[in-house]
């Protein structure tokens, strides 16, 4: 007999068992937008316009980064979906945007079902999160190009907004206030740094319980990345938010800066909110400069909303009615940059 697919490292028959044991679990998000299903060459989505007078279709792609290395040593993978749509889904609302659909790419070398059907199931839960469809994906199985047991995860999301009600900055003025929301931990960023202090400096494995965290280090390290869509489409619908940063990679240093209008600095209270204990251990435990954590990690500061003086009690009253701990830290000033007191 000739030489099949399978023969070179392709199983078509266990991607399709796998599609159909997440058909049901993506048709879960699907709302009466959704006009295709599962298999077609596209995803077809009606949106409702009823409510926009000058809608704008805001996208964006990402990643989950070297945190899939952590996944791969726990043997979990129903964490990194939830990752990816809630860093996706947080992108895009700072610029005021719903999410209204978003679209995965899983690449494996060798195709698990139970590992795809465990990061499918993270993706739905996302999505399901942030109120948006799971309009369709591709899972790709690349052999011997991904390490045994390794897969990359990617994702873009699109999501809408009123052109008179987008977020851009531009209505950041000095006296402005900077209320920090709470992080979850590291979120999906400086997972790089964060392993080689870990499992490198420290010599530790994912099981291993620390007492400061309250778990093992592989429960810490998989926190799923917070998602800030709904409180924050709230507070946009009942204050006059001026700004939103969502602090990725570059840290609040990195992030802020990208809101502030020419003429604006921002001076943040570094004493000012509380950091969560795995950022101190890296730092310690790493040796690691307080500028390099800084523009590294979120430290614990996963949003940072900016507002008028005259509606930040009313902002911290939203947010925090939302489930969000938020603390004061820091006002707009005139200047450039980025300053920590």
């Amino acid at each position: 007999m000739g030489l099949t697919y399978r023969d070179a490292g392709v199983d078509i028959d266990a991607a399709e068992r796998t599609k159909r044991r997440i058909r049901e679990l993506v048709r879960s998000t699907f709302g009466p937008e959704v006009l295709s299903d599962i298999g077609l060459f596209g995803g077809l989505f009606m949106p409702d316009l009823g409510g926009y007078e000058e809608p704008v279709l805001v996208a964006s792609t990402d990643g989950v980064g070297t945190k899939l290395k952590v996944a791969f040593l726990a043997g979990r993978h129903d964490t990194v979906g939830v990752d990816l749509v809630h860093h996706c889904a947080n992108d895009i609302v700072v610029q005021g945007a719903r999410p209204i659909f978003f679209l995965d790419y899983l690449a494996m070398g060798e195709h698990r079902e139970d590992v795809a059907v465990a990061v499918v199931e993270g993706v739905v839960r996302g999505c399901r999160n942030v109120g948006c469809a799971l309009l369709g994906g591709e899972m790709a199985e690349l052999p011997e190009f991904y390490r045994p047991g390794e897969y990359d995860l990617a994702g873009t999301i699109v999501g809408i907004v009123d052109r008179k009600r987008i977020l851009d900055g531009s209505k950041v003025r000095p006296g402005d206030v900077l209320l920090g929301l709470a992080s979850d931990g590291l979120h999906t960023n400086g997972y790089s740094l964060a392993r080689k202090v870990f499992f490198e400096v420290a010599g530790w494995d994912v099981d291993r319980y620390v007492p400061e965290l309250g778990c093992t280090l592989g429960e810490e390290l998989l926190r799923p990345h917070r998602s800030y869509v709904r409180p924050l489409l709230r507070l946009t619908d009942e204050v006059d938010v001026h700004a939103l940063a969502h602090i990725t990679g570059g840290g609040i240093p990195g992030n802020l800066a990208r809101v502030l209008p020419d003429g604006c600095s921002a001076e943040v209270r570094l004493r000012s909110w509380e950091v969560p204990p795995v950022f101190r251990m890296i730092q310690e435990i790493g040796k690691v400069e307080e500028g390099e954590m800084l523009r590294t990690f979120n430290m614990g500061i996963g949003m940072v909303a900016v507002v008028g003086e005259e509606d930040a009690a009313r902002a911290k009253e939203v947010l925090e009615s939302e489930g969000e701990r938020t603390w004061e830290v820091g006002r707009v000033t005139s200047g450039e940059g980025v300053r920590f007191l």
